[in-house]
């Protein structure tokens, strides 16, 4: 019998789970208010995408230092740094009068998320023994998605309602709130590290994580970018109406990314990861087929496996990487699959920016759908593969001398 686990590990888990999806709603609540900040600052499609670029750019700069620094002096202090470096860019942006200081303001948000994301994922699954991380990390992928629910409807009724600089005014006080949970329920908590060195099949699994985590996010943020600019910009859409029409997405989302934890620990990592993206290549391979809708009623039904596989690719990639290493490397292995995850964004922005820098038409839409579908299977599936892999490290790992397999080590000190 598996002891329980604490209450406290769970209310950690919801404090963590906050701020990342902070971070996710701040990437969907700007995207929603490109076109708008487009007509105000007199700026097209191809530079409204550096908007999101430079954010993921600095974001992925900062990881591996916020990485480091979780592992040295622990998840609070580092997260709490970081959420008021997020707030400040955030007051910039909201202030900003041209697009060049709106860049620069991202720029500042990237750096405090780059020291979010380690402290969040780490103190997320701290209080979770290595078996039971799935189900962690499930919860934290539908926080995700309900961030992804959220924030185009949070943005696109700003946006009509006030304007897009009631998008960077509302992540001040959410960026606080973010901050005050991060002081009551995560400890003070640095774990020693005396394990062995991580063993060469184990960073076989750790960069196969980060390849999958990558293509993830390249798939979801080209593809979210996409559609906004072709709702609101072809089909004439508000940017409430395109950020309603994209919600089933996350929705699905929300649904798939605990069943995806329940899968992970009961059926691997791989076999999660595979399906989901044979399901997402799928739904890009059918919507890029000529006559096929892209936009009102009939273009819904391919969302349906496009947010499932998404919520089911959330969980292993995760899952596999930090179970591959002992409790005081998570923080660097965290920055590492968030490192991925935005250098993937970027590409997926700077992607759908190119394939709509000719116009935003359905050939050019197609081509680009199409090409995300060819990703999906010919580098996901081969990545999904390797996480197979973890189990075998595993088994490998544990018959060293001493081994502790990954589990937190009896010198972690924890101090409120």
């Amino acid at each position: 019998m598996r002891p329980p686990t604490p209450r406290e590990a769970w209310l950690r888990l919801a404090a963590c789970a906050g701020a990342a999806a902070l971070l996710q709603m701040d990437g969907t609540i700007v995207t929603v208010a490109l076109p708008s900040v487009g007509d105000e600052l007199g700026a097209d499609s191809h530079q409204l995408s550096y908007v999101l670029t430079a954010y993921f750019v600095a974001y992925g700069l900062a990881l591996f230092p916020g990485g480091a620094l979780v592992d040295r002096i622990g998840s609070r202090v580092v997260g709490l740094a970081g959420l008021a470096v997020f707030a400040a860019g955030a007051l910039i942006g909201a202030l900003a009068g041209s697009l060049e200081v709106l860049i620069l303001s991202r720029v500042v948000q990237g750096v405090g998320a780059g020291l979010v994301s380690p402290a969040s994922l780490a103190g997320a699954v701290s209080g979770f023994s290595p078996e039971r991380r799935g189900a962690a990390l499930g919860i934290w992928g539908a926080s995700s998605g309900i961030a992804n629910l959220i924030g185009p409807l949070v943005g696109g009724l700003l946006t009509v309602a006030i304007d897009w600089r009631a998008c960077w005014w509302f992540l001040v006080p959410a960026s606080a709130a973010a901050a005050l949970a991060l002081w009551q329920l995560v400890p003070r908590e640095v774990h020693a590290d005396e394990s062995p060195e991580t063993s060469g099949l184990r960073q076989r699994v750790v960069a196969a994580a980060a390849l999958v985590a990558a293509l993830t996010f390249a798939v979801m943020i080209g593809a979210f970018y996409l559609g906004q600019q072709y709702l609101q910009i072809s089909a004439d859409y508000s940017a409430l109406g395109a950020a309603a029409a994209l919600t089933l997405i996350a929705l699905v989302v929300v649904v798939a990314a605990p069943v995806s934890g329940r899968l992970t620990d009961s059926r691997g990592e791989g076999r999660t990861a595979a399906l989901g993206f044979l399901l997402v290549a799928l739904a890009l391979g059918v919507l890029a087929i000529p006559g096929v809708p892209l936009d009102g009623a009939g273009a819904l039904p391919p969302l349906v496996p496009f947010g499932l596989g998404l919520g089911l690719l959330f969980v292993p990639a995760s899952r596999a990487a930090l179970n591959a290493v002992p409790q005081a490397k998570h923080g660097r292995v965290s920055s590492l699959l968030s490192v991925s995850r935005l250098l993937g964004a970027g590409l997926g922005a700077v992607l759908g920016g190119a394939a709509l820098s000719g116009g935003v038409t359905d050939d050019h839409m197609r081509i680009a759908l199409g090409a995300g579908a060819a990703l999906c299977l010919v580098v996901g599936l081969p990545a999904a593969a390797e996480l197979s892999n973890r189990s075998a490290a595993a088994r490998i790992e544990s018959r060293r001398p001493g081994s502790r397999g990954g589990a937190a080590s009896p010198a972690s000190r924890s101090r409120r």
